[in-house]
């Protein structure tokens, strides 16, 4: 009996030890799994927003070795009636407006100040939508009518196969992917593990077989179709999306503070909602889309460009909100209207009519409840309507 409990109290350790080696091994994996379980946590949300490197695999974007552009500072602007309660609601972390390329309100809350370098969420689709302009005026790619899978070979036998670039631009891959954030078992929360655990976005997209229609025939959100996209571009290209991001779009706009992108286990670039700015930097290219894509005397994205991607062309229901090429266009809105969103309340809203660039950052675990989005595009219009 003695020897039996001896025998157990050996296995015992070897296990233990075992499982030692193994938490080694694997913390990092482990400890970017436990940060996506608790990234949306109340007592959390606000600082992970600003700190996502800590729980991510990571890249920086170079900012290039060019001067900081100015941002002048204008008359502080009139705030609408009801902004204060707004911003509470809301949970908004940074509230930034431009008028006339000039700064005339700006306002950091919940801890956060001017140097965070906030997470874009989805806004970074409308940065990915600019580099594409921009390699397409460069001829790398012959057609917007092109299949995906002549520069993305990977895909070829996926759902994804006789899907085409503009199909993708424009959310109407008919992919099946089922965007519910709220859903542990979703396709969004399942592409979340594959990024923290380090696994392979490429290898995620080209798994995806099934469609809920023909490619271009309906219209449906899926944050995916992004990461496609950044497929195109890498095989148009040759090259990696945070290079590209850095040489045609970042170091043009002579930003403030270094952006970065969040990665998969590949180091490949989290276009589709991984990249990180200050509020003022995310200001800047919303200034440059708001002059045509120019910036400080160069034309840094085709104006044709500029005015194809923001213009609501995609099949969406008529009278509800629009959609471009990876842009915003809201309900009612005039043209040169339009906005880069992201999940959680990130907005940078544009109006080339009234001169306006607002960019607003947030935490707010209830954006999606009905009623929250169409009153957010009501305050940011009331706010540019004052300016």
């Amino acid at each position: 009996m003695r020897m039996f409990f001896r025998w157990v109290a050996r296995l015992l350790l070897m296990l233990a030890l075992a499982a030692v080696v193994i938490g080694l091994w694997k913390h990092e994996q482990i400890t970017r799994l436990l940060a996506v379980n608790s990234l949306f946590s109340e007592d959390r949300i606000v600082a992970n927003f600003s700190n996502m490197q800590r729980a991510f695999l990571h890249r920086p974007v170079s900012k290039g070795a060019g001067p900081v552009s100015d941002l002048p500072r204008g008359p502080e602007a009139a705030l609408p009636a009801g902004l204060e309660d707004w911003i509470k609601a809301r949970d908004v972390t940074s509230l930034l407006a431009v008028k006339n390329g000039e700064i005339v309100h700006e306002r950091y809350f919940l801890g956060t100040g001017a140097d965070d370098r906030r997470i874009s969420w989805s806004m970074a689709k409308s940065f990915l939508s600019a580099l594409f302009g921009v390699i397409t005026a460069e001829g790398k790619i012959a057609s917007l009518d092109d299949l995906v899978t002549d520069y993305a070979p990977a895909l070829e036998n996926s759902g994804y196969e006789g899907a085409t670039i503009r199909n993708v631009l424009q959310m109407t891959s008919g992919i099946t992917f089922d965007e519910d954030y709220l859903a542990y078992d979703s396709d969004i929360n399942r592409m979340g593990r594959v990024l923290a655990l380090g696994g392979t976005m490429d290898g995620f997209a080209a798994g995806l077989i099934a469609r809920d229609a023909p490619p271009g025939e309906r219209w449906k959100y899926v944050s995916i179709d992004t990461h496609v996209l950044g497929m195109v571009v890498r095989g148009a290209t040759g090259r990696g999306i945070a290079d590209l991001m850095s040489e045609k779009i970042i170091a043009p706009l002579g930003l403030e503070a270094e952006p970065y992108y969040l990665t998969d286990g590949e180091g490949v670039a989290f276009a589709l909602g991984g990249l990180n700015l200050t509020t003022r930097d995310y200001a800047r290219f919303g200034m440059m889309f708001e002059q045509m894509g120019r910036w400080q005397g160069q034309q840094v994205v085709p104006a044709d460009w500029v005015r194809a991607s923001t213009r609501a062309s995609a099949p969406t229901l008529p009278d509800k909100i629009g959609y471009g090429y990876q842009w915003w266009i809201p309900k009612g809105a005039p043209e040169g209207q339009f906005i880069a969103r992201g999940i959680y309340g990130q907005y940078i809203f544009i109006d080339q009519n009234s001169d306006v660039v607002i960019v607003v950052t947030a935490a707010d675990r209830k954006f999606r409840e009905p009623g929250v989005h169409d009153a957010n595009i009501a305050m940011l219009r009331a706010l540019a309507d004052g300016l």
